[in-house]
């Protein structure tokens, strides 16, 4: 799973750059949507998982 968390961050670390760098506010939207779906995905693969099994 290490892979996974290490793909999205290098995708999130791209996009921040392309964040500092758009011009148009739709760009930038776009970018801000992908990036809160990268940390959606973080938030989820960083929860510990119950020990009940469930």
């Amino acid at each position: 799973m290490s892979t996974v968390i290490e793909n999205l961050l290098a995708r999130k670390q791209k996009l921040v750059e392309q964040l500092d760098q758009a011009q148009a506010v739709e760009e930038r939207d776009k970018i801000e949507h992908q990036l809160e779906q990268i940390n959606t995905a973080l938030d989820f693969l960083d929860r510990p998982e119950p020990k009940d099994g469930r």
